[in-house]
């Protein structure tokens, strides 16, 4: 039954998302009346005894905004006309939501005020149900009262993951649904054009277009080539899609399925006409495509760096050119913060001595590869054009939003004497969520943790029996780019000397209005041209010879591989050590920074089939569709390689601490996306744990507000405002304007640089005058800085590869706005570096010369007081000028969260942090 709004402020939507405009008429309120009472899974309590838990009571976890991400079509109506809740949907939001003022007080006592209990087993005075999905005997589901996860133990392998299969579908059933349609290339056909739909479904399908045939391949192959496992792993997929459908089915002749199916025109309410279809085993591959793509795919942006390369050479000249090019690209930049720090070096796609193969595009001949073709009405209109682009744009790019953090301490600096870790993903905030929350408890398995939907047969996230794990991207270049010469036409290219015709995959995607979503209709084909090198991605010409360049990924036809890694990490039996942990890792092809703990060791491990280049070939360039170019033993039938031994790969086992931002991993291992320099988000975290681990004592709830005081800290502020006021305050400021911003931004500093609320609920910042000068200052001056030097060519180039600013209200990556990951992508390095060597100070790894004020401290003041006064002068509704959700000005409002609609279930904004969605905070007290 819906429930009363929590207590925890939210702000509530101005718009009905994904639904516009659907509860104007009256007629909503008769509707709801008729549907208040769809059928009810009534089960009686009962207690579950807990599998072997050596945590303590010391393990937490919390995942928002709530387990339940399942609707009725009358929870969706009293949601979006009153406000409502389902039953633990919102729950886990507002302990979240408050740890943002709640920290500076946290004890190991009240971590649970914030985060969930997360031991084993459920206590029988908090069993809320007790279900045998299906009437099997083999699997119950337990839910527990305060949050409703699911609690699933089964006496069969079978059983324990059909239960798993069908509490996914309980809690996650229509998102299951839209991402397996995403991952197919379905979206606007399944669920409406909205240009959001557009442009999910162009930007994942460019990366992985599959037929039905190529999934299935890649089940055959990871089975057959995993032995005993691989036959495991299908046979617990086929049990987990049994529970998957069995749940359908029960649902629908229930008529308590999601009620979006109703909205979107595939199910009808009066007379329940109308399907929901199975899931098969290739819907699987499909959303693990999707998931692979958006967080597990380090590379590309091949040919922006060489547009960029040869920007600089044709200012500079080839060689200073191309100094100049290496400075700003930094790939082992002495100065960046490391996950491994103990002085290990563990080379990766490092610059070569003597280049070879490069296939550098002529000047202006770039075009980036049609992927819409044959477009009507929505399909085609100038909105339609822009989401593309912007599609496109992200797609093709290296800077993957892969988010996520990490923070580990061995218990050399405990208090306890235990390893403490606070770790886990930023995949973005959603309604339902991507992931959810599980315990699963069955031969071979005992783990809880968080799963992403439709792929939870196993936890993928979470803890164990006796240990931990957690991950972040780590976005090492396992992506290259190809220039294929072509032939005959321009569908045509050369393979070792022969003329051959690429392939043709089509998506065929028509839509029309539908309650949920009313866009006009409209219609499209997605059309990729595949060769043995990778899809084409963009067209160009090489001294002056026409080619397609083409994009190689190493998990290009292997998502299905990692279920092995993952499904070794949830057998007690197998994890027992952090070496073993590390073998488990070994098995997964994304490409994550891996992290353990237990009571006595921490390890880290980073993933990813890093293919073996050919002599002499740049990771960072295009090369030559050669024989000689192409990867060490590439097979192109299985797209399958050499790959680096796991020795190569950063890894480390009880190093003192460890800390992720999707920072650089180790010494001389470099990372396809550009900014791992002296400033970099992950300083923030660096600096605190540093500090932690030299003082001793470290608890849980020291290294929890550690993260939490990081989660609010504007990095700008923090790491380079300190020497932009430097050479400001280098003299006597005079000018009114500029004195009193100045005053301003050095009063925030002081206070910690963080955008944190005057009170928890206010909706004001503290310092909120200073944050927006900031806000306006940061473009402004970089372009000030840097333009004039570069050069307008080069400087626009540079930003290609390159985001000038990403704060927190900023609009990127797939989730868009109000998506909290910030700081990521920057010149903040380059900042730092120019006005430290301005100022005299040593800076390692400078860039080729001084470029504020062409190196004076007086000129480049005068650079940095006249961008902030033009800053200063600028209000807040133009340095925040609304959107859909918030109004022009509205400061706090442009940087909050929003659990971003996927479904009919809304949810308020809160105030911004900077932190995983799915987090935990993990201390075992002992080992098996």
């Amino acid at each position: 039954m819906p429930r009363r709004t929590p207590r925890f402020t939210l702000d509530r939507l101005r718009t009905p998302g994904r639904f516009p405009g659907f509860l104007k008429t009256a007629s909503v309120c008769a509707l709801i009346a008729g549907l208040l009472s769809p059928l009810s899974q009534v089960a009686a309590a009962a207690e579950v005894t807990a599998a072997n838990d050596y945590c303590g009571g010391q393990c937490s976890d919390i995942l928002p905004p709530g387990e339940n991400g399942n609707a009725t079509l009358a929870q969706i109506l009293l949601n979006q006309a009153f406000g409502t809740q389902p039953e633990h949907a919102e729950d886990q939001l507002g302990p979240y939501a408050n740890l943002a003022k709640g920290y500076p007080t946290l004890t190991n006592a009240t971590i649970n005020t914030f985060f969930n209990d997360a031991s084993f087993g459920v206590a029988s005075d908090q069993v809320a149900s007790t279900l045998s999905p299906a009437g099997r005997s083999d699997v119950t589901i337990v839910r527990d009262k305060k949050t409703g996860v699911p609690h699933i133990t089964g006496t069969t392998r079978y059983g324990t993951e059909f239960g798993a299969g069908y509490a996914a579908a309980q809690d996650r059933l229509w998102l299951m649904d839209v991402f397996r349609h995403v991952g197919r290339g379905q979206l606007t056909a399944f669920a409406g054009g909205d240009p959001s739909n557009q442009g999910l479904e162009q930007q994942f399908w460019r990366n992985a277009p599959y037929t039905e045939a190529d999934l299935q391949a890649q089940i055959d192959n990871a089975v057959a080539n995993n032995g005993t496992r691989g036959q495991q792993a299908l046979a617990d997929a086929n049990a987990y899609l049994a529970g998957i459908n069995a749940y359908i089915d029960a649902s629908d002749s229930g008529r308590y399925f999601p009620g979006e199916y109703v909205l979107t025109g595939h199910k009808d309410s009066i007379t329940n006409a109308g399907t929901i279809d199975h899931f098969k085993i290739t819907d699987l591959v499909a959303l693990a495509s999707v998931i692979g793509a958006l967080f597990g795919s380090g590379g590309g942006g091949e040919v922006d760096n060489a547009v960029s390369l040869l920007a600089a050479q044709e200012k500079y000249g080839v060689a200073q050119g191309t100094q100049v090019w290496e400075a700003f690209r930094e790939r082992n930049d002495p100065e960046a913060v490391l996950t491994v720090h103990d002085g290990q070096s563990f080379p990766y796609a490092t610059k070569p001595a003597s280049p070879q193969g490069e296939a550098l595009p002529d000047t202006g001949s770039v075009a980036s590869e049609p992927l819409i073709y044959d477009a009507t009405g929505t399909g085609g209109d100038a909105t339609a054009t822009a989401t593309s682009a912007r599609a496109t744009a992200t797609a093709l790019g290296s800077a993957r939003r892969g988010m996520s953090n990490a923070l580990v301490v061995s218990g050399q600096a405990t208090a306890s004497g235990h390893p403490i870790a606070v770790f886990g993903p930023q995949t973005g905030y959603f309604a339902p969520q991507l992931l959810m929350l599980q315990e699963i408890q069955g031969p071979g398995i005992s783990a809880r943790g968080a799963s992403f939907a439709g792929l939870s047969m196993y936890v993928e996230l979470g803890r164990g029996q006796d240990y931990a794990w957690s991950a972040t991207t780590s976005g090492q270049d396992i992506i290259d780019t190809y220039a294929v010469e072509l032939c005959q036409d321009d569908y045509h290219y050369l393979y070792h000397g022969t003329c051959t015709a690429m392939d043709v995959v089509e998506q065929k995607n028509a839509w029309k209005p539908t309650t949920a979503d009313g866009t006009a209709a409209g219609s499209y084909t997605m059309r990729v041209y595949r060769t043995k090198y990778g899809p084409v991605e963009y067209r160009a010409t090489v001294g002056g010879k026409k080619v397609a360049y083409t994009t190689l990924r190493s998990s290009f036809m292997h998502e299905a591989d990692s279920i092995i890694g993952f499904q070794m990490l949830n057998d007690p039996d197998y994890v027992k050590s952090p070496q073993t942990f590390q073998s488990a890792v070994q098995h997964i092809n994304y490409t994550f920074n891996w992290f353990y703990a237990d009571s006595t060791h921490t390890a880290y491990y980073n993933s990813g089939d890093n293919p073996v280049r050919a002599s002499g070939v740049d990771a960072e360039f295009p090369v030559w569709a050669q024989s000689a170019y192409e990867w060490k033993s590439w097979v192109p039938a299985t797209n399958t390689a050499a790959y680096t031994p796991a020795s190569a790969h950063p890894n480390s086992i009880d190093q003192d601490y460890y800390v992720s931002w999707n920072n650089k991993q180790a010494k001389d291992y470099s990372t396809a996306s550009w900014g791992d320099g002296s400033v970099h988000r992950g300083n923030l975290l660096e600096d605190r744990v540093k500090k932690l681990v030299a003082a001793g004592g470290v608890t849980r709830a020291s290294l929890t507000k550690a993260m939490a005081e990081a989660a609010l800290a504007d990095l700008r502020a923090e790491d380079v405002l300190p020497d932009l006021l430097k050479v400001i305050n280098s003299s006597t400021v005079t000018d009114s304007t500029a004195a009193a911003a100045v005053t301003k931004l050095q009063t925030w500093l002081t206070a910690g640089g963080r955008r944190t609320e005057t009170t928890a609920g206010s909706k004001t910042y503290a310092d909120a005058d200073a944050i927006r000068i900031l806000d306006a200052w940061w473009p402004l001056l970089v372009k000030a800085e840097f333009e004039p030097g570069l050069g307008t060519g080069l400087y626009t180039a540079f930003t290609a590869n390159l985001p000038v600013d990403e704060a927190p209200s900023a609009a990127h990556g797939p989730t868009g706005a109000h998506a909290g990951s910030s700081f990521q992508y920057g010149w903040w390095s380059y900042v730092d570096k120019d006005i430290r060597a301005v100022l005299g100070e040593s800076v390692q790894g400078a860039l080729p010369q001084k470029y504020c004020g062409s190196g004076t401290v007086s000129s480049c003041r005068d650079i940095l007081i006249s961008t902030l006064k033009t800053a200063a002068g600028k209000t807040a509704a133009q340095v925040y000028p609304g959107d859909t959700l918030c109004a022009a000005g509205n400061q706090w409002c442009a940087d909050s969260i929003v659990q971003r609609t996927l479904g009919g279930i809304k949810h308020g904004n809160i105030s911004w942090q900077n932190r995983p969605t799915f987090q935990q905070v993990v201390e075992f007290t002992s080992h098996r």
